[in-house]
C-alpha cells in the first residue's frame, strides 16, 4: 500500500465499520463530514465519487487539504438544494442527535440518496441508564463526550427510538449494526439487548 493511502488504523473502528456497508465505485454524500477521514478513505480504498458537506471551517479546510470535494454548509438547510436521488449513498455519521428535526432530516437523505447510512450515539446504553438512575446527572462518556452545557446534542435517542421512528415514517431498515464502547461491531441481533449494551447504532436505510 502506498504511504499515502490511509489505512484502517488511520480511522476510528466505527468508520470503518460504515465504510465496509459502502459499496465500490458508488457516488456518496457525507453529511456533516468532519475533517474529511471517513470520505477520504473511501474516495482512496473504495474508489466513491465522494462529496461532503461540513459545518466547520476547521473541517472544512482538513478536508480540503486532504483534496477532497467538500464544501461548508447547514446540513439541514443546504440539504434541500441536491436533487433527488443524486447519491447512491448519503452518510450521516454521528450528526442526527445534532439536528432540529432529526425526522425530516431522515426523509431529506433518502430523497437524496437511494440509500442512506446513519449512526448516532446510544442513550439507552446501560451506562447512561446508570448515570441518569443512580447519580441522577447527565453522562458524560466516550461517545457523549460534552457536558450538558456545552453538548451541540439537542435530541438523544436510544436505538430503540431511532427503530420506532423508522417505521413511523415508512423507513425500510435493510441493515443494522449495534457498536459497543471500543467501537466494534456485537453479535447482539436482539432489539432489547442491543439497546441495552451498544453505544452506537448503525443504521443503512431506504424507502421500500
Amino acid at each position: 500500500m502506498n504511504a499515502e493511502q490511509p489505512r484502517a488504523s488511520d480511522i476510528r473502528v466505527d468508520l470503518l465499520e460504515i465504510a465496509r456497508l459502502v459499496e465500490p465505485g458508488t457516488t456518496v454524500l457525507d453529511v456533516g463530514c468532519g475533517d474529511g477521514s471517513l470520505l477520504d478513505y473511501l474516495v482512496r480504498e473504495k474508489q466513491v465519487d465522494g462529496r461532503g458537506i461540513e459545518l466547520s471551517p476547521e473541517g472544512v479546510n482538513r478536508s480540503i487539504a486532504k483534496g477532497l470535494s467538500v464544501i461548508q454548509g447547514n446540513a439541514e438547510k443546504d440539504i434541500e438544494f441536491y436533487p433527488d436521488q443524486s447519491f447512491d449513498y448519503v452518510i450521516l455519521s454521528q450528526t442526527l442527535q445534532a439536528m432540529k428535526r432529526p425526522d425530516r432530516m431522515l426523509e431529506q437523505l433518502l430523497r437524496v440518496g437511494r440509500r442512506a447510512v446513519v449512526s448516532f450515539p446510544n442513550f439507552g446504553h446501560w451506562r447512561v441508564r446508570l448515570s441518569l438512575g443512580i447519580f441522577a446527572t447527565m453522562p458524560v462518556n466516550k461517545t457523549l463526550d460534552y457536558p450538558w452545557y456545552a453538548t451541540p446534542n439537542i435530541h438523544f435517542c436510544t436505538i430503540r427510538d431511532f427503530v420506532d421512528l423508522c417505521a413511523k415514517l415508512d423507513i425500510e431498515i435493510e441493515q443494522n449494526m449495534a457498536i459497543n464502547a471500543r467501537g466494534y461491531r456485537m453479535a447482539f441481533h436482539n432489539l432489547f439487548l442491543a439497546n441495552l449494551m451498544a453505544t452506537q447504532g448503525i443504521y443503512v436505510i431506504t424507502r421500500p
